[in-house]
């Protein structure tokens, strides 16, 4: 079986099994050459280990470890600062989405993309002093880009109510 340069198969993890027969495991689309800012390359990056992370049921730690023990992998400070921040809030974060979300659709029906970006998303909206709609209007971009069609406004939505109710802050931003 041929693959194209850029999609050569890459090593299985130790405990990683592939999907079905025959399924390869290959990297994604490597985000340096694409028209993103640097915040939204790092928000990728963190999206990329945070999801790594609930996919094997592990610490988000290791996942970052990993990288930065790659010489070949350059981590951005805001990269880590964000897998860092949501692994070390984590208890909070999901419990302020549960709040968010109906009881009918808890966190661990979310679609685990879906899940990971609401979670950082939190962390910026609750633990950070980043602008409101920044943390928002990256969540719901990188969502369009890499999620299911009903992502962008379920996401919208969660996130709206959260940013209305943050505590000790207004919804706009300010202090």
């Amino acid at each position: 079986m041929t693959h194209p340069a850029d999609e050569r198969p890459l090593p299985l993890a130790a405990g990683e099994h592939p999907p079905v027969p025959g399924a390869v495991k290959v990297s994604s689309v490597d985000m340096a050459d694409a028209h993103h800012s640097t915040r939204t390359k790092a928000r990728k990056a963190a999206l990329d280990m945070l999801f790594e992370a609930d996919l094997l049921n592990q610490d988000p730690f290791a996942s970052l470890a990993n990288r930065l023990d790659d010489p070949e992998v350059t981590v951005r400070e805001f990269t880590r600062e964000i897998v860092l921040g949501v692994r070390d809030n984590a208890t909070q974060i999901d419990q302020r989405i549960g709040s968010l979300t109906s009881s009918q659709w808890p966190i661990e029906r979310m679609p685990r993309i879906d899940r990971c970006l609401a979670r950082m998303a939190i962390y910026e909206l609750d633990f950070t002093e980043i602008d409101v709609r920044a943390a928002i209007s990256e969540a719901l971009e990188l969502a369009d880009e890499l999620s299911t069609d009903d992502s962008v406004a379920f996401l919208n939505g969660l996130l709206g109510r959260a940013a209305q109710t943050r505590p000790g802050r207004k919804a706009d931003g300010q202090q």
